[in-house]
């Protein structure tokens, strides 16, 4: 009962953060013709309650595609449909067709914020508290209870729902990322809880809300595909069976899903086209990905077409996530399966094709899943995908929101997990060990010289594997102090110093390429941790 309450406070609190970031600017505020993200996301009601579903993706006089076009898959259409619905009971000013173009009153301004919350409160918000309530912890310190009485359960669940990232995008920038990044970690839960079935299917709906969760779909694809090959335990027919299954139910909820755009080739081109623009080319804004960077030098877009960028760009994210792919085929473990979405993500996120600088979403959500497992690189990505956002954020008008949000889960998390983050000294029991190591190790040279090197060796080794590790997580934070020095550092000036007029985007372009050399890191620390680490996890789950 107590556990229930502790959960109920916290979904009150990040709530009413949600509903403060609320009260900001959003996408393209008061800036006509086209104005931002939050006139998309009206425009899309107003297509798909007054237009025929067959018109939804097709160029017409009544729907420009040129004028924020639907260009998400199935799920978020009728998702649209859905809020068109309300959005008509609730005034029929805001989705008139043509007339309701741009309007930014108070009273609609209230209503989308409020189904953004009540999208979060349904999916997204029920999604983290399913993943954690069912962890287990092998370390007992997890087991512990501090901080207003809240248990590590109760401290994860409020550490993944205060990310600042997905709280600016959604609640201030406007967007619903909240409904498939929600399906996206309800059925990792259902991995963790071998529930393949229902894995596949909250999957296929995250991707068929948003083509781009296909950043996870190569992990879950191996995780099953591994898990279930014949082996020891599982003959031929139950291998065969189970994977049967599971492509029924993907294959059952894509039919479903689009079966009004399949009678016509025509229209289900035009869906098809829609969710892979490659005209947009290769990038639009600054982005803290490979080709972003590469561009500043060599200038990618003068020197091949819009085609072959994309082939290049498919090529070389495809090499970049064959390791953890294989990695995970051939040894499909739950921790693996963890790190590999964390993996797979930064690789399409740095390599493929048309990257938005949102994308970024798509690695922080495995890494809020996957920080108790390592906290300090954990919590280092997530603060690093948040400040890559930053020119979006001021294009918003959200700096405010950002720095604010930003320094709250900072201090946040630091308080909730300073141990776990930042050990401070060799443990006693660690110090023991060496002392005796070193003891052991001097009487037996004097007692044995011929032996002296091997036992020397082997029991400094073993002594020093604390001091080691110390060593190695001092070296860490030092490098995470500058990391976020550096970032701080361009937080105050990109708002503080005025640019040459001769580099108008300069830090945007700072930022995009400072942020894309730690992804560019980070892929290769959590590639080795996946390939080489035999660490285990400190978490497991409760299977029903």
């Amino acid at each position: 009962m107590q556990g229930k309450l502790q959960i109920f406070v916290i979904v009150l609190f990040v709530v009413l953060l949600r509903w403060c970031v609320s009260y900001h600017p959003h996408s393209g505020q008061g800036t006509p013709p086209m104005f931002g993200d939050y006139e998309a996301q009206r425009h899309w009601q107003e297509i798909t309650l007054n237009l025929p579903i067959e018109k939804w993706y097709i160029n017409t006089t009544d729907n420009n595609l040129m004028y924020w076009g639907l260009d998400y898959p199935p799920l978020t259409a009728y998702h649209s449909l859905l809020l068109g619905y309300i959005a008509n009971l609730t005034d029929t000013s805001f989705v008139r067709l043509h007339a309701s173009r741009g309007v930014e009153t108070s009273a609609h301004k209230y209503f989308m914020r409020f189904t953004v919350l009540v999208s979060d409160l349904l999916i997204y918000i029920p999604a983290i508290i399913y993943f954690f309530v069912n962890l287990e912890f092998f370390k007992n310190d997890y087991k512990k209870a501090n901080l207003f009485n809240f248990g590590k359960k109760e401290l994860l669940i409020l550490a993944a729902l205060i990310y600042p990232g997905l709280i600016l995008i959604d609640h201030g920038h406007f967007q619903y990322n909240c409904v498939s990044l929600g399906l996206f970690v309800g059925a990792v839960g259902a991995i963790f809880q071998n529930a393949i079935l229902l894995a596949s299917f909250l999957f296929t709906l995250a991707l068929n809300y948003k083509q781009m969760e296909l950043y996870h779909a190569l992990p879950f694809f191996f995780y099953i595909l591994g898990r279930y090959k014949p082996g020891k335990n599982k003959s031929i027919m139950h291998s065969i069976g189970t994977l049967f299954l599971v492509s029924s139910i993907v294959i059952l909820t894509f039919l479903i899903l689009w079966l009004p755009f399949l009678y016509d080739w025509k229209v289900l081109k035009s869906v098809i086209l829609r969710l892979f623009p490659l005209a947009r080319g290769v990038f639009e804004d600054k982005v803290a990905n490979i080709w972003c960077s590469i561009n500043i030098i060599f200038k990618l877009k003068l020197a091949f077409t819009n085609l072959r960028l994309a082939q290049i760009c498919l090529i070389t994210t495809l090499i970049a996530v064959l390791p953890t792919c294989l990695s995970l085929y051939l040894k499909p473990t739950k921790e693996k399966f963890l790190i590999s979405l964390i993996n797979t993500s930064l690789s399409f996120f740095l390599f493929s094709y048309q990257v938005h600088e949102k994308s970024i979403l798509l690695v922080a959500i495995p890494a809020l899943l996957h920080f108790p497992n390592d906290p300090l690189p954990c919590f280092w990505l997530l603060l690093i995908s948040d400040f890559s956002m930053l020119p979006l954020f001021i294009k918003d008008h959200l700096y405010l929101a950002y720095l604010s949000t930003l320094i709250f889960y900072y201090f946040s998390i630091s308080w909730m997990f300073h141990n776990e983050l930042f050990p401070c000294e060799i443990s006693t029991e660690h110090k023991d060990r060496i002392t005796k190591s070193n003891a052991d190790v001097s009487i037996k040279s004097r007692t044995k010289p011929k032996l002296e090197k091997i036992q020397k060796g082997s029991k400094k080794n073993k002594g020093s594997a604390p001091l080691q590790k110390y060593k190695s997580q001092t070296l860490k934070l030092i490098l995470f102090t500058i990391s976020m020095l550096g970032a701080l550092t361009l937080s105050i000036a990109s708002i503080s110093v005025k640019p040459p007029e001769k580099y108008p985007d300069l830090f945007p372009l700072l930022i995009s390429v400072y942020s894309c050399a730690h992804f560019s890191l980070f892929y290769l620390y959590f590639n080795y941790k996946q390939i080489f680490s035999n660490k285990k996890s400190v978490i497991k789950f409760k299977i029903k």
